[in-house]
């Protein structure tokens, strides 16, 4: 199978999953503050995360959907994915009975999609981490590459 398909197609996956992640937070910050706010995270951390996290989540969401600075951008979403990770490996450590969905992971599409159990949402965001480790890993233009994946290339610059 070709490596540049299989690049493309984890930060597509990854991008739409950020995208939608974040677009769904932002106009309900307040209620994911809320749900931060009922877990470990202290008032000025919960607040900050709950501000600037769909933002964040937004912004890579489409730099990886569109293909620009695709390594910088998977790299700017390890920490962010391990976050993820390490707050619902506390959520299922601390009793599930007490966490029982993810609460807004997706914001209002879980009104359309349902929301994801702590075990739904860590398996989601392991699965995020392998797709975001494929780009970083297996991208093969330079780090700082600004080429969206749809501007066709030259026969010479096809990638293998």
């Amino acid at each position: 199978m070709n490596k540049h398909f299989i690049v493309v197609s984890s930060a597509v996956l990854a991008g739409l999953t950020l995208l939608v992640s974040g677009t769904g937070k932002l106009p309900g910050q307040t209620e994911f503050i809320d749900a931060l706010l009922k877990s470990f995270w202290t008032p000025p951390a919960a607040y900050f995360i709950g501000y600037y996290l769909p933002w964040i989540e937004t912004c890579l969401g489409v730099l990886l959907l569109f293909g620009l600075f695709p390594r910088i951008a998977a790299a700017l979403c390890l920490p962010l994915i391990i976050g993820f990770i390490m707050n619902n490996s506390w959520a299922l450590i601390n009793r599930v009975e007490k966490f029982p969905e993810c609460a807004y992971c997706f914001g209002i599409w879980e009104e359309f999609f349902g929301a994801l159990s702590p075990v739904g949402a860590l398996v989601l965001d392991i699965v995020l981490l392998g797709l975001v480790l494929i780009v970083l890993l297996l991208h093969k233009e330079d780090f700082f590459t600004f080429r969206p994946w749809f501007i066709r290339r030259k026969k010479g610059e096809e990638l293998s």
